[in-house]
């Protein structure tokens, strides 16, 4: 047995006993019943017995997991509603530090500014698969259409607490194989977010030959969950397009013949885990792990996805770049180059120049690697003409270089400068077709970003 596995039967042991305690008998069976989610919510946060808090814990989340959306719904509002600090204690704690700013006055003042629900949520973690019953929890909240000052305020917990109990510190990084249980393989299909995985043939073409690598990083209360995983392709070169990766007929090699290791998938597997950062531990410790073993291994770089470079250009090119409606323009030889020639250097401005309000890469993908010291190594026309990347990128894919030599650099110039390092062929693009740097506001040099477009594929495909 796993220790895992032992710990879930000792805590399911321990709340059934809790459960025979508080609930036996007719009456305690009928009084429970009648007792609504917030009551038990108060009497979970007054409870000092270690198996009746259990048990409760576990009465809680059952019948959450019951509710109908509705009733969802009105038990997150509760949890803000009815949760919240201890507004009396606040008042007092406040006017105790202004009058005496000592240690003891700022302890007892974080003591009073936390929410109650932060406790209740700790304690309901108790439970029998409590952690993963609370990352559902939060992916329901995720998933409401509510945004008011509540919604953030309860996110905002999840987020304090999910960001210590899924610390680095407490996670494992397994190699994920063609003998890995079928179980968690059947989650690596379900979990693939860039590249959809078709079937279990598709599914041992990624992971069973020798030029194949997998690693999903795992947390002991969501043992048989995957929280997150890297495909990653052994190769001779840096690949221009997922074809040369994926393609049934590529050529195989033996994994001591790489000299680069190419990052093409990171899916995160939990919505309830959110913004809550395991992808660049991943890729840092994959590197060092890939680096021991196969010291051959020079370049470690990415085959990226641009997901939000349909989406920024069709707001800056209203009416115009008509050939990209016809789905069929790459396979026109003439179109496609005309295509191209703008596409590339629109592609430098959109990570070069164009920023958040928070003047951050408006590029998801982008923000990761490049916030994780990667540096912006090239961009590929075309290098995936599957319906989902032509959709949102055009085909539009990238590769980031994990220099190791040069990551805590390029991290500090982005964080420090907001300056994004890349190599001198991505920022030669700038210079194409007389675009000059601006400051994103739809303007190239002099000429309107539209009259650019135009004169480069002459108004649209003919």
């Amino acid at each position: 047995m796993s220790e895992a596995s032992f710990f879930t039967d000792m805590l399911q042991s321990i709340t059934d006993r809790g459960r025979q305690l508080l609930f036996s008998g007719a009456r305690a069976t009928q009084v429970a019943a009648k007792v609504d989610l917030q009551t038990l919510c108060e009497m979970l946060l007054s409870s000092r017995g270690e198996a009746s808090g259990m048990a409760l814990a576990a009465e809680i989340l059952d019948r959450w997991g019951a509710l109908e959306s509705e009733g969802a719904q009105k038990f997150l509002l509760m949890l803000h509603e009815k949760f919240g600090p201890d507004t009396t204690k606040l008042d007092q704690a406040i006017d105790k530090y202004r009058a005496d700013k000592s240690s003891a006055a700022i302890i007892a003042l974080h003591q009073a500014a936390e929410p109650r629900r932060q406790e209740l949520l700790r304690r309901l973690n108790h439970a029998p698969n409590g952690t993963a019953k609370l990352v559902r929890m939060r992916q329901q909240l995720l998933a409401s259409k509510d945004q008011s000052a509540g919604y953030h305020a309860l996110d905002a917990d999840f987020t304090h607490l999910f960001g210590s109990w899924f610390n680095r510190g407490f996670l494992t990084l397994r190699p994920i194989d063609w003998t890995t249980p079928a179980y968690i393989l059947e989650k690596i299909i379900k979990y693939e977010a860039v590249h959809e995985i078709a079937g279990w043939e598709e599914l041992r073409r990624r992971l069973a030959p020798a030029d194949r690598r997998c690693f999903a990083f795992f947390h002991p209360r969501l043992a048989d969950e995957p929280l997150v995983f890297v495909e990653v392709a052994l190769t001779r070169s840096v690949p221009r397009a997922i074809g040369d990766v994926l393609d049934e007929g590529r050529e195989q090699i033996n994994a001591d013949e790489a000299t680069t290791a190419v990052f093409y998938s990171i899916s995160n597997c939990q919505d309830g885990l959110r913004g809550i950062s395991f992808g660049n531990f991943l890729i840092k410790q994959v590197v060092e792990d890939l680096r021991r073993d196969l010291p051959g291994l020079k370049n470690f770089v990415t085959l990226s996805p641009v997901p939000g470079f349909a989406r920024w250009l069709a707001k800056a090119r209203p009416e115009t770049l008509t050939a990209l409606d016809d789905p069929n323009w790459p396979d026109d030889k003439k179109t496609a180059t005309a295509v191209e020639r703008v596409l590339l250097p629109l592609a430098a401005r959109y990570f070069l120049v164009e920023r958040t309000p928070e003047g951050r890469p408006v590029d998801p993908v982008a923000r990761f690697h490049l916030g994780n010291g990667a540096r912006l190594e090239r961009l590929n026309f075309l290098g995936d003409r599957s319906a989902k990347a032509m959709q949102q990128a055009h085909g539009l894919m990238v590769n980031y270089l994990y220099k190791l030599d040069d990551i805590v650099a390029n991290h500090e110039a982005l964080a420090q400068r907001g300056e994004v390092i890349a190599s001198p062929a991505v920022k030669s693009l700038l210079n194409q077709n007389d675009e000059g740097r601006s400051g994103g506001n739809g303007q190239q040099g002099s000429r309107p970003f539209a009259q650019i477009v135009n004169s480069t594929l002459g108004g649209g495909r003919k």
